[in-house]
């Protein structure tokens, strides 16, 4: 492996690459421009991944603590050996399959919106994956960094230095999801634990779905709220696909345009009256089924008339890891306590 590059890097003064787009967020389609609606939609900024904020803090050029931090009661906390691969996550969803496939021991340090699991915040977590530096990355000695999209040129500054990238972008279909981790399985030598991960989220997927009672003659109509400010997702992204095998329909598909991700306003929503309403603006925005209530005109909506308002978590939202069962297995409830009072 080629991680001795500290001999060749100390006193070296990098430039660090510009900010580009969101490289760990639910953004099935990188390339998209928002357009104008005269109906629905306003103009939305470049970025529309609205369930977490880009780090735009000065990045850490500090020579960093590269040994972990224990945990309880007994963890192995012993760094990858010489002859170990060295890994590098600037993903929080690359960083939750790693540690699904049990390839943690492999991590020596993860960006700073890498939170779950819980194991994962006591590995040197100062790093930026919006405005990563190089020489920061290079202070680790990683073999392999992870990345979810290189918006900012990050692998031909690493390449130089012997140091690969492993890009797992923003996934659009389960199936995407599924790659990854048996991709990561094959990178990490855990091909079994791999492919013991996707078949058991295949069996509890399928489960879920199954459990469900028969669909009504008109589908059950959801809006799926990024942020207060009504920017949402329509059904040809990742968290679309999720909601579309509940057989539910995305009220957001009539106003989209040129992007996967509009911003709605009021009264269109109204008019639409959506029978679900999702918050995955939660822990960013903080957002509820008290604040929902509370906004002009929403008392109308038969969401919030049933008390249909489902606070969902961001992070999960966001992501396309094996935890994207549990926000299925949610949605699901939701959709049997809808049906169940109809």
């Amino acid at each position: 492996m080629q991680h001795r590059l500290l001999a060749g890097i100390v006193g070296l003064s990098l430039v660090v690459a510009a900010c580009g787009d969101d490289s760990s967020t639910d953004t099935a389609d990188t390339t998209d421009t928002v357009a104008d609606s005269t109906v629905a939609t306003t103009e939305a900024p470049a970025d529309t991944t609205v369930p977490t904020t880009p780090d735009t803090t000065t990045p850490d050029t500090t020579t960093p603590d590269t040994t972990p931090a224990t945990t309880a009661p007994t963890p192995d906390t012993t760094e990858p050996s010489d002859d170990e691969l060295r890994l590098l996550s600037l993903s929080p969803a690359l960083t939750e399959m790693v540690f699904a496939i049990g390839a943690d021991d492999l991590l020596v340090a993860v960006d700073s919106f890498s939170n779950y699991p819980p194991e994962a915040m006591e590995l040197p977590n100062e790093l930026s994956a919006y405005e990563p530096n190089v020489e920061a990355i290079a202070g680790y000695e990683p073999d392999v960094v992870l990345i979810s999209g290189d918006f900012t040129g990050l692998g031909d500054q690493l390449e130089p230095l012997g140091i690969e990238v492993w890009d797992g972008p923003a996934a659009t279909t389960l199936d995407d999801t599924y790659a990854q981790i048996e991709g990561l399985g094959e990178l990490t030598g855990n091909q079994d634990e791999a492919a013991a991960v996707v078949a058991d989220m295949q069996a509890d997927i399928d489960e879920i779905v199954a459990s469900l009672p028969p669909a009504p003659e008109q589908p059950l109509t959801y809006f799926h709220e990024l942020g207060p400010e009504l920017y949402t997702a329509t059904s040809d992204t990742f968290i679309g696909a999720v909601y579309g095998l509940l057989g539910l329909e995305n009220v957001a598909d009539a106003a989209a345009d040129e992007t996967s991700y509009p911003q709605l306003n009021a009264e269109f929503l109204i008019e639409a009256n959506p029978d679900l309403i999702f918050l995955a603006d939660t822990k960013c925005c903080g957002e509820s089924i008290d604040t929902v209530s509370e906004r002009p005109g929403w008392d109308a909506i038969a969401a919030v008339q049933n008390g249909a308002v489902i606070e969902m978590d961001d992070d999960i939202a966001s992501r396309w890891g094996p935890r994207i069962v549990e926000y299925l297995q949610a949605a699901a409830d939701a959709v049997q306590a809808q049906l169940a009072a109809a």
